[in-house]
């Protein structure tokens, strides 16, 4: 019989990239790389995201403008509406990739309509775009590809004037330079997202190549005081702070979101990861587990659970 007071990972099978967003709403939105068009997944249990009611929000014109590569959507709750970022290309190369917005005035993400309203217009091409709030104010983050030197992503910031346009130039907030950033063949800094504590904030962001199994997460710090804009702001974990653990059979662990339990007694990060070094980035399948806090104030990830060790529910599920 099994114990209803654990679960086990993974919660979700060939799902990476995965943003999950807790609501006022008692729903945790669940979103995925899906390639060919935008699902949008709910479930009132963070350990059943993965079998929650789904739906199509988003499907592209067959062979029209971004119609092709449908990358990590995300899901954000900003001035009363809802909006959907994503990556999304014509089926060319990197220089043609783009983040793209969607928006829906609906309470309930689930009704209403998903309208799009363009790509946003960075000034290097880019994919893994992210919002964060600070003082009222929205910024934009994304992974632009480039040379710093060598070719790869490295992570940007810019102002948004609203939840669908950005403004001014955009500034460089780190770059691959560092030896394990660059596993895989390529030199990478993507998947930024920002975790907000202790009066800090720290961006999380994912390096090397996803089909690496030293795909990892790097962490930069801000005092929630300064200026997000300033490069000098930000100060960068020399070493990982979250990576494959071969003991426990997980690997290439990256491309992470930050959620609570239902009680909001409890942080967890949600990543995806796979289960053999070298297996195919199709079975990229999506883990969450609990984490906690230094005495310094700085988050403590851990390391990847393994898929056979039973975890405790999150609190209040």
């Amino acid at each position: 019989m099994s114990d209803k007071r654990t679960f086990h990972n993974p919660v979700a099978a060939q799902s990476a990239d995965p943003w999950v967003y807790r609501h006022t709403d008692g729903y945790y939105y669940f979103m995925r790389t899906r390639s060919d068009q935008v699902e949008l997944v709910r479930s009132v249990r963070l350990t059943e995201i993965g079998e929650g009611d789904r739906t199509i929000i988003w499907s592209p014109e067959p062979g029209g403008p971004y119609s092709h590569h449908l990358w990590a959507p995300e899901i954000h709750f900003l001035n009363e509406r809802w909006y959907v970022y994503y990556t999304a290309n014509d089926g060319g190369g990197d220089d043609t990739r783009r983040i793209c917005v969607l928006e829906n005035e609906s309470a309930d993400p689930f009704a209403g309509e998903w309208v799009w309203k363009g790509a946003l217009d960075t000034p290097v091409p880019g994919l893994d775009g992210t919002v964060m709030k600070l003082n009222d104010q929205l910024y934009f983050l994304y992974a632009g590809y480039g040379h710093f030197p060598d070719y790869g992503s490295a992570i940007y910031i810019m102002r948004m004037s609203d939840p669908s346009t950005v403004a001014g130039d955009h500034v460089l907030l780190s770059a691959p330079t560092l030896a394990w950033e660059k596993k895989g063949g390529m030199a990478i800094n993507e998947g930024p997202v920002t975790l907000h504590r202790n009066g800090r904030i720290f961006l999380i962001y994912s390096a090397s190549t996803t089909w690496s199994e030293d795909y990892a997460l790097g962490m930069l710090t801000m005092n929630e005081q300064s200026d997000p804009m300033q490069a000098s702001s930000w100060n960068k974990s020399p070493q990982p702070v979250f990576r494959k653990c071969p003991e426990n059979g997980v690997y290439a662990t990256g491309h992470n979101s930050f959620t609570m339990s239902p009680d909001g007694l409890e942080d967890w990060i949600v990543y995806h990861g796979l289960h053999a070094p070298g297996a195919d980035t199709s079975l990229r399948a999506t883990r969450i587990q609990r984490f906690q806090w230094n005495t310094n104030g700085t988050p403590d990830f851990g390391v990847p659970v393994s898929d056979y060790h039973g975890l405790q529910r999150p609190s209040g599920e």
